[in-house]
């Protein structure tokens, strides 16, 4: 059985969802499962769609965009699929691992993106050196450290350091950490 995924990002993509959708159906899958939200927020369709294939059965997406979010998440879903004995098919790619080929072409793609985003992350690492070097680079200023009398004083006021946290929009974790350097002399 052909098992569809669609996906966009934002609700203003309709019209993208309902090409996706009409994509998976011309090319066979029985079954659909279609969101609206983006890559990063927890998605229940792609969720039910994998839980509902079984052994033998090919799980279809539009564009590898659609389904995974990074090369990692990408490897998780394939694990996932191959667990099941589910192949996946990407139509955008003429990708389908239920061949040796497009076993091949699927660790090629991902070796490559993986490469691509090792690379970026280099260069960032680069010119943050090169900003740090020429005193551009000051990194993010310490909100917490910033509103140090401000904790100490709600603290003292007998606040509970949840409600510290709350009420700075810092973490509570930062207001214990604020509390013993105080403690310590440091500030």
């Amino acid at each position: 059985m052909l098992i569809g995924y669609a996906r966009t990002s934002t609700l203003e993509q309709q019209a993208g969802l309902e090409a996706q959708v009409q994509e998976l159906k011309a090319i066979g899958c029985e079954k659909v499962w279609q969101e609206q939200t983006s890559s990063v927020s927890k998605r229940d369709a792609l969720a039910q769609a994998i839980e509902f294939c079984r052994e033998g059965d090919v799980f279809v997406v539009t564009k590898l965009d659609r389904l995974a979010r990074s090369v990692r998440h990408l490897g998780e879903l394939i694990d996932d699929l191959e667990a099941r004995k589910v192949g996946l098919r990407v139509l955008s790619l003429g990708l389908d691992t239920t061949t040796a080929t497009g076993k091949l072409m699927l660790n090629v793609l991902g070796s490559v993106a993986q490469f691509e985003r090792e690379m970026m992350l280099e260069r960032q690492r680069e010119g943050i050196a090169k900003a740090k070097a020429e005193g551009k680079y000051k990194g993010r200023q310490p909100t917490a450290k910033a509103k140090s009398k401000a904790v100490k004083d709600l603290i003292g006021q007998g606040h509970t350091k949840r409600a510290v946290a709350a009420e700075l929009g810092i973490s509570e974790r930062s207001v214990y950490r604020v509390l013993a350097l105080s403690n310590t002399g440091a500030t």
